[in-house]
């Protein structure tokens, strides 16, 4: 399973992006998925979940309130509104190796390239 996630770019504290995931295999609307991301010279962290079905949804408490995760089959996607400095990173997708959601990177087989996103302040 190839991802390719897409949307990343350069905007203000305040604004909004769109982030967009799309899967090269019809298997992974059957699984879970979700977004991370990594810092300059932090680990890479959580940020949303959603399962399977699009049913049930996660969020770290850093992007609760600003962000919605959703998808449509093998397509994902990440509303990313009020951005903030701190959102400054490199975004992940991934799919997870059941149906269900994931907070934890382990439960992760496939990942994408990952997808620049820099809030200037």
């Amino acid at each position: 399973v190839q991802l390719q996630a897409s949307g990343g770019g350069l905007v203000q504290a305040g604004d909004s992006l769109r982030l967009s995931c799309t899967a090269s295999r019809r298997t992974s609307s059957n699984n879970g998925m979700g977004w991370f991301r990594q810092a300059p010279g932090k680990e890479r962290e959580f940020v949303a979940t959603i399962n399977w079905n699009g049913g049930s949804s996660y969020y770290s408490d850093s992007v609760k309130g600003r962000f919605t995760i959703s998808r449509d089959n093998a397509k994902m996607y990440l509303q990313m509104n009020s951005l903030k400095p701190e959102d400054t990173a490199v975004y992940y997708c991934a799919v997870a190796r059941g149906a269900w959601a994931s907070t934890s990177a382990n439960n992760y087989q496939y990942w994408g390239q990952g997808t620049q996103v820099t809030v200037s302040s």
